[in-house]
């Protein structure tokens, strides 16, 4: 835990990095769960394709409708603790300019004495919804890996905002990890993914060591997975499929598995997401005719 020290920088884009919606459902648990405040957001004008990303049109409780721009916001707690603390970056994913980008926020991070960063992720993986969802821990600090007992990818390929992010934190010498939740790919119609979301928050509290109430997660994950039960019910080749993904995992959870297989499999969903199956678009990655 001291690896990443007090004062630890927690990120998750919308998007591409974010299936299920695990990655910005667990900053928003954060946030909803305590007291924050906006340190810096970055102006939207630079960083972002209105045509992509638009604007929104909210009126609010007295009629007033005005515009709410794309952003991505940097907040810290208001609370003082004894304990780590959780700083908060979310926002969406830019369309350009990531270097511009990613140095407006290492910079305040240095400002603000951040002290460990940690990126959260989420990926349409072939795993089955019935069981614990597994959650790669990484980090290309080999101090951070043997502290925490964290793997190191050898991924070669795209990346999305998160990794610019966490090479941009190591380059300035902030201690980096990344979480990355696999979430069954067939499960698209049942999104956001509670389960996923606990899985990336119970991994974050044993990194950092900060304590995370799980709130209505755990019941809302039982019923996820209760809602996917029912609708695989009435679907033989859905059901086979499913029983196929369970044995999959389970030898994978033998004690003769290898200990790298979560990250192979993430590997492997990097190598296939440049396309058709990228996290968030409800495709599974086996369609994608370049992997």
């Amino acid at each position: 835990m001291d690896a990443l020290g007090r004062k630890v920088l927690v990120a998750a884009f919308d998007g591409w990095n974010d299936a299920g919606e695990a990655a910005s459902s667990a900053i928003a648990h954060l946030r909803n769960s305590g007291s924050y405040e906006p340190v810096f957001s970055v102006d939207p004008e630079l960083y972002f394709d209105y045509q992509y990303t638009r604007p929104q049109l909210e009126t609010d409780g007295e009629g007033r409708r005005s515009l709410r721009w794309p952003e991505t916001t940097i907040l810290r707690p208001t609370r003082v603790s004894e304990g780590p603390e959780l700083w908060l970056l979310t926002g969406v994913e830019p369309a350009r300019a990531w270097q511009a980008f990613c140095g407006e926020l290492i910079d305040v991070a240095l400002r603000e004495d951040i002290s460990g960063f940690v990126s959260l992720g989420s990926m349409m993986s072939d795993v089955p919804h019935t069981r614990p969802i597994s959650v790669f821990m990484g980090s290309e600090s080999e101090q951070v890996r043997t502290t925490l007992g964290l793997e190191r990818s050898t991924y070669e390929g795209p990346v999305g905002i998160l990794s610019v992010l966490t090479a941009g934190a190591d380059a300035a010498d902030i201690p980096s990890a990344s979480l990355w939740a696999s979430v069954p790919h067939y499960v698209a119609g049942h999104t956001p993914s509670p389960k996923a979301t606990l899985a990336l928050l119970d991994k974050l509290g044993e990194l950092t060591g900060a304590p995370i109430p799980p709130g209505e997660l755990a019941t809302e994950a039982i019923a996820w997975e209760a809602s996917i039960d029912a609708a695989a019910a009435d679907d033989e080749e859905m059901t086979e499929y499913i029983h196929q993904l369970e044995r999959t995992r389970d030898t994978w959870d033998s004690p003769e598995a290898s200990g790298d297989a979560i990250a192979q499999e993430f590997e492997r969903y990097l190598r296939r997401s440049d396309g058709p199956g990228k996290p968030g678009d409800g495709r599974s990655g086996r369609d994608d005719p370049r992997r």
